[in-house]
């Protein structure tokens, strides 16, 4: 055989290899390489978009968290607000308690320093009616001198 004819019989099943390479494999090797790019360019496409997503749910959360702090925060105000206001309103009823009960213990001192100078009052009176019966024993009736004695008794 000739080279040439070799040579140019080879070069035709090449081009034939070549030809049916293109026509019939080369499609679906670059269909399938072409839907793996698509696959992955989605794929990213789609870590991206959930990237974005992850990242403002994270901003809302946070802003949700400053809210529920801030509301804790006035809540806690609030209460100590009205914690004081309580211990206010206990001062003053305890207070005015004390006013009362010391009013009412001035009340019974005078009704007591008024009992006690009844009391004295008799007494003297009955001292005195002693005292003026043994000295005026044979100088004045029992009628006179009973009168003279409660007339002293209410000056008293």
């Amino acid at each position: 055989m000739n080279l040439n004819a070799t040579l140019f019989a080879q070069l035709i099943v090449f081009f034939i290899l070549a030809w049916f390479t293109m026509r019939f494999v080369w499609p679906p090797i670059m269909s399938a390489l072409d839907e793996r790019t698509r696959k992955i360019a989605e794929g990213l496409e789609a870590s991206e978009k959930n990237k974005e997503k992850l990242l403002l749910t994270e901003s809302k959360v946070k802003e949700e968290m400053r809210l529920l702090n801030d509301k804790v925060q006035l809540k806690i105000g609030e209460a100590e607000k009205k914690a004081l206001i309580i211990v206010d309103e206990a001062k003053d009823i305890a207070s005015q308690q004390a006013k009362k009960i010391i009013e009412n213990a001035k009340k019974e001192a005078s009704s007591e320093a008024l009992k006690l100078r009844d009391q004295l009052k008799l007494e003297v009176s009955k001292l005195a009616i002693k005292g003026a019966e043994q000295i005026l024993l044979k100088e004045i009736d029992a009628k006179s001198h009973s009168e003279i004695l409660k007339k002293l008794e209410a000056e008293l």
